[in-house]
């Protein structure tokens, strides 16, 4: 047996304006909702190989209302890396695109570690960090 994959599953008290940020801004598109038109209780996005899952507050409360009645956002946050030819053509470039329609956290940063990343907030107050490996 393996783990393949790991998906957020992001708690949020509007699934269609949640999905709105994902799409229009981060460039995700949509690979299914629940049910099929609005109001929405679960919206599955996907970039590339990343996906995120979208649940209203309420069909969470449905199945678990202890975790229903648990603070949106709370300390969860995703981190996302970025793969490109260069700095400036992968996570520069996409700081540049996003940095106007967002609130930053955390600006561009080389982290000790070997990252250049910066932190937006999304409109349901989850961090989204962003990172890419600097050249040795």
């Amino acid at each position: 047996m393996k783990f393949a994959d790991v998906t957020p599953n992001l708690v949020v008290p509007d699934v269609e304006r949640s999905m709105a940020f994902y799409r229009n801004v981060l460039g995700f598109t949509l690979v299914t909702t629940v049910p099929e038109g609005a109001p929405f209780a679960f919206a599955w996005l996907q970039r590339d190989g990343v996906s995120v899952f979208l649940n209203s507050v309420e069909s969470v409360r449905t199945h678990d209302a202890e975790m229903g009645a648990r603070p949106i956002k709370g300390a969860a946050s995703l981190f996302i890396v970025i793969e490109a030819g260069t700095i400036a053509e992968g996570i520069d470039a996409l700081f540049a695109a996003i940095a106007s329609q967002v609130q930053v956290r955390m600006p561009l940063t080389d982290q000790f570690y070997g990252m250049r990343e910066f932190t937006i907030e999304d409109g349901d107050g989850y961090l989204i960090i962003f990172a890419q490996a600097l050249p040795k």
